[in-house]
């Protein structure tokens, strides 16, 4: 059985190391990403606040070195999910199976003077640059904004504005400034209403205004204008872009309304043998890679049963996890499942604490070590 897996991030690592796992050097993957390493997406958060080097957070792709598993830097072009054929800039590869595990592409562009002057964190680059620029930050009005409705890792805005606080609490400066978040949600983290509470009580503690269901639209003028009109004053501008389909998977048939559409247990697309994990997808679950790691366990053991010759297989239910940064080197976790009760996903929120904060660290840590030896 050929596998084409493309995308190397959490699910796609997850998918290719399980594989390689059951059948050794007799699994045939290959494993397609444009890009020479992966990183944690809560790896930039310590970038930017300069905790961490931006060396320090990358795992080359170049340590993979699974049995059976072959890693390509390639950008893909296009893809036939019919033929199950994937053309990139260096040649066309034909798999027998299909997962797309892409993610989602950030359009800064789509919001107004975004690009010219404001500052995004969820990119490697844009999390330097701000390594750079919040050391030069000694007051006035930050805002914290969500430009889209969707978006990767729900807390992170939350944990943007907290860390800032933190940020210039350090240094002495936090009167000299306002922090306002922006986030199209009604809560912080709506499947949970406790972290939501805790992260409220959290925010008015520490003097930020928290602004619910609106968006940043635009940046004018020294101001951040929303989509009702509103306009705040905005010195610091600390975004999180809109998010959309790669566009070759625009392209290709695979998404609709945006995205693309899985059977929510088995995640398959309408497409015989293709399959689609992750940010990529409308299966109905966060933008976050805990719960593509679980999608793509449900994969692999789909594909490791039809190769041994059948049998039922778990389907995905839709459970994961998110950690989030309190500052002062405490770490809060809710465990959401959001497919046993359709429509009423349920929540347990642990507070936060210097030992999750540990769990944390050991979460990554053991990722790192499985998909990369590291």
């Amino acid at each position: 059985m050929r596998v084409l897996v493309l995308g190397a991030g959490f699910g796609g690592l997850e998918l290719s190391t399980r594989l390689s796992e059951a059948f050794g050097d007799d699994a045939d993957v290959t494993l397609i990403d444009r890009t020479d390493a992966f990183v944690f997406g809560f790896s930039k958060l310590d970038v930017m606040f300069g905790v961490r080097e931006p060396t320090a957070v990358r795992l080359p792709y170049a340590r993979i070195a699974k049995p059976g598993v072959r890693f390509v830097r390639e950008t893909i072009l296009a893809i036939d999910p019919e033929a199950k054929r994937i053309t990139t800039d260096g040649g066309t590869y034909e798999g027998d199976v299909l997962v797309v595990a892409l993610g989602a592409d950030l359009d800064a562009a789509a919001t107004p003077g975004l690009v010219e002057t404001g500052n995004e964190y969820y990119t490697e680059s844009g999390a330097e640059v701000l390594r750079d620029v919040l050391p030069t930050f000694d007051g006035g009005a930050a805002v914290i904004g969500v430009c889209g409705d969707t978006f990767k890792c729900p807390p992170a805005p939350s944990e943007a504005a907290l860390l800032l606080d933190a940020h210039l609490r350090d240094r002495g400066i936090r009167e000299a400034a306002s922090i306002h978040l922006v986030i199209p949600f009604g809560a912080p983290i709506p499947p949970s209403p406790e972290m939501s509470r805790a992260l409220l009580a959290t925010f008015a503690e520490r003097g930020i205004t928290f602004v619910p269901e609106r968006k940043v639209a635009a940046l004018e003028r020294g101001e951040a204008v929303l989509d009702d009109g509103q306009r705040l004053p905005c010195d610091l501008f600390l975004g999180i872009p809109v998010h959309r389909v790669p566009n070759v998977v625009a392209s290709s048939g695979l998404a609709v309304d945006g995205w693309i559409p899985v059977d929510a247990g088995t995640l398959e697309t309408r497409f015989p043998d293709v399959y689609a994990v992750g940010d990529v997808t409308s299966v109905g679950t966060p933008k976050a890679g805990m719960f593509a790691e679980g999608a793509a366990i449900v994969v692999a053991e789909e594909l490791i049963a039809k190769a041994r010759g059948g049998g039922e297989t778990a389907r995905y239910d839709g459970k994961g996890s998110c950690y989030i940064e309190f500052g002062g080197g405490e770490v809060g976790r809710v465990d959401v499942d959001f497919l046993s009760t359709p429509g009423a996903p349920s929540a347990v929120y642990h507070a936060p604490s210097i030992q999750t904060a540990q769990e944390k660290t050991e979460y990554a840590r053991t990722r790192g070590a499985r998909w990369f030896g590291a």
